[in-house]
C-alpha cells in the first residue's frame, strides 16, 4: 500500500518491488497481495499506463520512448495501445516545442555537428523519425556548394 500511495504502479513494478523487498516471501503469495488490490481497485494496470503517458508526454517524451518505458514495466501491448497513440497531434507540437527550445529562432546548417546532435536528440525523446526530420529540414541551411569554374 506504502508504493501505491506515492505513485501509480504496473503490476510487474509492484511485484519486482515486493520481491525485492521480501525476498523470503513466496512469488505466488505477492502475486495474491497484488491481486487482492487488483479486486479492490487499488491498482490497475490500465490506470498507471494513463498516468504514465500524460506524465512523460508532459516532461517532452514521443511515442516510441513512452511505449518501450511501458513494455518494460510489464503493461499489456492492448493496454498500452489503448493510451497511446502513433498519430496523435501532440507529438507535432511536442517536436516544435522541444526544437524551439533548443534552437530558438536559430537554424541548422545541414550535415552539421549541432544538425546530427539534434537528430540523435529527438529521435531518443522517442519521436518518430520521420516527423524528426520533416520537422528539422524546416530550419536547415544548406552550405553553398563552390562550383568550380574553368
Amino acid at each position: 500500500m506504502d508504493y501505491l500511495a506515492r505513485r501509480e504502479h504496473s503490476f510487474y513494478e509492484l511485484e519486482t518491488k515486493l520481491n525485492r523487498k521480501y525476498p523470503d516471501t513466496g512469488l505466488d503469495l505477492i502475486r495474491q497481495t497484488i491481486d487482492g488490490l487488483r479486486k479492490d481497485k487499488l491498482q490497475c494496470d490500465q490506470r498507471f499506463a494513463e498516468s504514465y503517458v500524460r506524465y512523460r508526454k508532459s516532461r517532452g517524451f514521443a511515442y516510441h520512448h513512452i511505449k518501450n518505458d511501458l513494455s518494460s514495466r510489464g503493461v499489456d501491448d492492448s493496454i498500452i495501445a489503448a493510451q497511446l497513440f502513433m498519430d496523435d497531434d501532440d507529438w507535432l507540437t511536442m517536436l516544435e516545442e522541444s526544437l524551439s527550445k533548443k534552437l530558438g529562432s536559430g537554424r541548422l546548417e545541414f550535415g552539421s555537428k549541432q544538425h546530427r546532435r539534434m537528430l540523435r536528440f529527438l529521435e531518443s525523446r522517442g519521436f518518430p523519425s520521420l516527423l524528426v526530420r520533416k520537422s528539422v529540414e524546416k530550419r536547415l541551411e544548406f552550405p553553398l556548394q563552390s562550383a568550380q569554374l574553368d
